[in-house]
């Protein structure tokens, strides 16, 4: 269900159909014959036909919103319709405010990378461990150092565990392809 638009666009008419925001159940657009209707309070007020909790639902000053349409008999509350709308999206507008987002932060080793170039990235990636960001190390073998992958194994073994103080192995190192990659998290304070 929708509404259609049209329009006249460069020579021709363009038919644009747009879904309607909400395909809630409430009031006359509730079609089922029989529904089990709670009252505003919580009450069960039983199984009756729709036009009977419409009335009930009018009567009250109120609306009446289908909360489960696939039980049998499909479950209908009286209430404010507009207060409730308005209460979900506040509860959803808090809940995303509230949602982390954490980023990863990619990292890039060589199984024979040198003393200081080690010591510079471990760095790095402290710093983005303590700011709460994640930390993906990948590790790509060429040519030759593919039958040498426990030197790569070595050294990732080694970058992790210096920075075990303060992160936790949310993927071990496993190798995939020519890459091996592991994923460090801060650890939860």
């Amino acid at each position: 269900m929708g509404f259609v638009s049209t329009f006249y666009l460069l020579g021709g008419y363009k038919t644009i159909t747009r879904k309607r925001g909400n395909d809630d159940l409430v009031n006359e657009s509730i079609r089922f014959k029989e529904v089990m209707v709670i009252g505003p309070d919580g009450s069960q007020l039983g199984v009756m036909s729709r036009n009977e909790a419409l009335q009930i639902a009018y009567d009250e000053d109120l609306d009446l919103f289908c909360v489960a349409p696939n039980a049998q008999p499909p479950v209908c509350k009286i209430l404010d319709y507009g207060k409730f709308r308005f209460e979900a999206q506040k509860k959803a507008k808090e809940a995303k405010k509230n949602q982390q987002n954490t980023e990863v932060k990619p990292l890039r080793l060589s199984p024979v990378i040198d003393t200081h170039d080690f010591e510079t990235k471990l760095k790095q990636a402290r710093k983005w461990l303590e700011s709460g960001m994640k930390v993906k190390i990948d590790m790509r073998f060429r040519g030759r150092m593919m039958t040498r992958q426990e030197v790569g194994l070595k050294t990732m073994n080694e970058f992790v565990e210096k920075l075990s103080d303060i992160s936790t192995v949310d993927k071990t190192p496993k190798l995939e392809g020519n890459i091996m990659s592991c994923v460090l998290m801060p650890k939860k304070k």
